[in-house]
């Protein structure tokens, strides 16, 4: 069993605010007694409109933002989450990325955002370069893996069985779920979709107001809201349990049934 956290707050245009913000709710989950804690999908740096400020504000994996993630990890004795805007060497395009970092250890895991936001209204791909596709990245706490995930992601459902199909327990959702007519609805819909049908655990860390539509939850393998923030600013804990991931696959072995197996485009 490990307790994960998910912060909830709305990362803005001061990097260093941004920093102070997500250090401050890192260390109350880890007062809590949370393993790990989720920030939300650019926790680095937020602008109003996806332009150029993206691009200006990125920095490497190596660069101050995670730098000092890195060490905030080692202080608090935590996994943290969290999603930075990475400079990519060479492109007038940045990387929208998800690292995990580990006690003493730094990086443990990265993720780049397959599905970019070009919906909705929204261009993310003005500014954003997607990922490529490769083999999920997971890592271990007390024997729990985890996965990593980004927003508009959630809506593909095969981009989180391929995750589960690298043996994750734990889907770890960093988002900006932008506001607007039904968004709030399909955000909860899509996040128990996920847990339900694949029979994990999704913990999915979202921005409030105003960028984004709040309402940060963990779930449990059979769709179960087991922690949520609503549209507060602040922390949520849950324990996720490899018995609860095994007592759902028992009375519901989709997993197992079924008969379609995941290829790339």
């Amino acid at each position: 069993m490990v307790d994960v956290a998910i912060a909830q707050y709305a990362p803005g245009l001061d990097k260093q605010a941004n920093l102070e913000q997500l250090t401050k709710l890192a260390s109350e989950a880890a007062e809590s007694g949370a393993r790990i804690v989720v920030a939300p999908e650019y926790a680095m740096f937020t602008a109003p409109s996806m332009d150029s400020r993206f691009v200006l504000t990125a920095e490497s994996l190596d660069g101050k933002f995670v730098s000092a993630l890195a060490d905030l990890a080692t202080t608090l004795g935590i996994h943290i989450v969290a999603g930075i805007n990475e400079a990519v060497t060479g492109s007038d395009k940045i990387s929208n990325t998800l690292v995990a970092l580990a006690p003493k250890l730094g990086v443990v895991a990265i993720y780049r955002k397959l599905h970019l936001y070009d919906a909705f209204g929204y261009k993310e791909s003005d500014v954003v370069r997607a990922g490529e596709i490769q083999d999920p990245e997971t890592f271990v706490v007390e024997d729990v893996r985890f996965g990593l995930q980004t927003c508009y992601d959630l809506r593909f459902p095969e981009t989180t069985r391929r995750i589960v199909d690298a043996g994750a327990d734990v889907l770890l959702l960093p988002a900006e779920w932008v506001p607007g007519p039904l968004k709030e609805d399909h955000w909860t819909t899509l996040v128990r979709a996920r847990a339900i049908e694949n029979t994990i655990y999704v913990a999915a860390a979202d921005q409030s107001a105003p960028a984004g539509s709040g309402a940060s939850m963990i779930v449990d393998p059979m769709g179960v809201i087991v922690a949520s923030l609503g549209e507060r600013v602040g922390i949520a804990t849950a324990t996720v349990s490899l018995e609860r991931i095994a007592e759902v696959r028992t009375k519901n072995p989709a997993l197992e049934l079924r008969r379609f197996g995941i290829t790339a485009r």
